[in-house]
C-alpha cells in the first residue's frame, strides 16, 4: 500500500519559475527551443537581423571600425538572431566580427563555427549586445495586495495554484513605490517586481567596454502599469495560463523604464526599425509590369515590414539603448 503524497509546498514566484524555465527538466533547455512555442521578431522576418546588422554597422562606424568589433545576442534561443546579422553584415564588418550567442542551452550542432557558444556574456566587449526578449524571462517575484493593503508575495504550486505569503519589504518593498505604486494600492491589485531585471541588465551592459547594449521587450512605463500584472504562459504559439511545471514558457512584461542607467534612450520598436530602414510602403504598382518577380519580393518585405512595426503588436515592443562610450548610433 502506498502511502499518500505529501501537499507540494508553494513557493514564491521566482523560484518556482528559475526551476520551470531553467532547471534541469526546464522549458528552455528543451531541444526544439523558444521557436516551438511562440514567434519572436526574429521569426518574423530576416528583415530584423538585418536592422541589426546594419546598428552594428553603425556601432562600427562610431567606434572608428576597430581591429574587432564584438556582437553579443542575450538570450540566443538556438542562434537565429546572430546568424542572421552575420549572413547580413558587409564582407568587410562580418570579417572583423567576433560572434557570441549566450544561452543556457547546448550548442545546437550546426551553428555557424564562427560563432562562440557562452552561458555568459564575455567581459570588455567593443561592439554590440543586443537582448531581444531575454530580461521578460529573468524571473521576478509576483505580489498582491491584501485587504489590508498590505503588498504580499504570491506563492505558487507546481500545478498554478496561488495562495498570498509574506508581507514584502525592504529592496522590494522600495522599487515598487519607486516604479509601480507611487500610492496606497487597492485590494487585489498585483505586480512583478523587476528588480532582479534590472541588476541582470545592469551586468550586461557593464559587460560591454565600448559600444552599445539594447534590451527589445515587451514592456511598460511607470504611469501605465498594468493594474493587475503581465504574468502570462505560452505553449506551442498559444497564450496559456502559467504553470511552473516545465510545460510551457512563463514571462511578464519589463519595467524598461526601472532597468535604464543613465544616458539610456527609450524607442518603440516601430521607431528604431523605422531609423533602421525597415518600411512598410507597399511597392510601385508599375514594379509589376516591368519586373512581376521583383514586385512580389518587394511585396512580401512590405508585410514582414508591417508585422515588424505594427501598431498593437511587435512595433509596440520597447527598445532600450545604452551607448557606452559613443554617441548614440541612432541620432535624434
Amino acid at each position: 500500500m502506498s502511502l499518500p503524497r505529501a501537499p507540494e509546498r508553494p513557493r514564491p514566484w521566482r523560484a518556482a519559475v528559475e526551476e520551470a524555465l531553467y532547471g534541469p527538466e526546464g522549458f528552455y533547455l528543451r531541444p526544439e527551443g523558444p521557436a516551438g512555442h511562440f514567434r519572436t521578431s526574429v521569426h518574423a522576418s530576416p528583415l530584423f537581423a538585418a536592422a541589426v546588422a546594419r546598428l552594428l554597422c553603425r556601432v562600427d562606424e562610431a567606434l572608428g571600425r576597430p581591429g574587432e568589433l564584438g556582437f553579443v545576442d542575450m538570450g540566443a534561443g538556438r542562434g537565429e538572431l546572430v546568424s542572421g546579422v552575420l549572413d547580413a553584415l558587409p564582407t568587410d564588418v562580418s570579417s572583423r566580427t567576433r560572434a557570441y550567442a549566450v544561452e543556457l542551452a547546448e550548442r545546437p550542432r550546426d551553428l555557424d563555427h564562427r560563432i562562440e557558444w557562452l552561458t555568459e556574456p564575455p567581459k570588455g566587449v567593443t561592439g554590440l549586445l543586443f537582448a531581444n526578449e531575454w530580461l521578460d524571462n529573468v524571473p521576478v517575484e509576483v505580489v498582491e495586495v491584501d485587504a489590508a493593503g498590505v503588498a504580499r508575495l504570491v506563492l505558487v504550486r507546481g500545478d498554478g495554484s496561488e495562495l498570498l505569503g509574506e508581507p514584502v519589504g525592504g529592496e522590494e518593498a522600495e522599487w515598487l513605490g519607486r516604479w509601480w505604486w507611487p500610492s496606497a494600492p487597492e485590494e487585489g491589485l498585483r505586480a512583478e517586481v523587476g528588480l532582479p531585471r534590472d541588476r541582470a541588465w545592469a551586468a550586461a551592459v557593464a559587460s560591454v567596454e565600448r559600444g552599445l547594449a539594447v534590451a527589445v521587450d515587451y514592456a511598460h512605463l511607470a504611469g501605465a502599469r498594468p493594474p493587475f500584472g503581465t504574468l502570462t504562459g505560452f505553449r506551442e504559439g498559444r497564450e496559456t495560463t502559467p504553470v511552473p511545471d516545465g510545460s510551457c514558457d512563463i514571462t511578464a512584461h519589463v519595467a524598461l523604464d526601472a532597468c535604464a542607467l543613465p544616458g539610456a534612450r527609450l524607442l518603440t520598436q516601430r521607431e528604431a526599425l523605422r531609423a533602421l530602414g525597415v518600411a512598410a510602403g507597399r511597392p510601385p504598382l508599375s514594379l509589376a509590369t516591368t519586373d512581376p518577380a521583383a514586385y512580389v519580393r518587394a511585396l512580401a518585405g512590405a508585410g514582414e515590414a508591417a508585422e515588424l512595426t505594427a501598431f498593437g503588436g511587435l512595433g509596440d515592443f520597447g527598445w532600450l539603448m545604452q551607448s557606452v562610450g559613443i554617441p548614440d548610433p541612432l541620432g535624434d
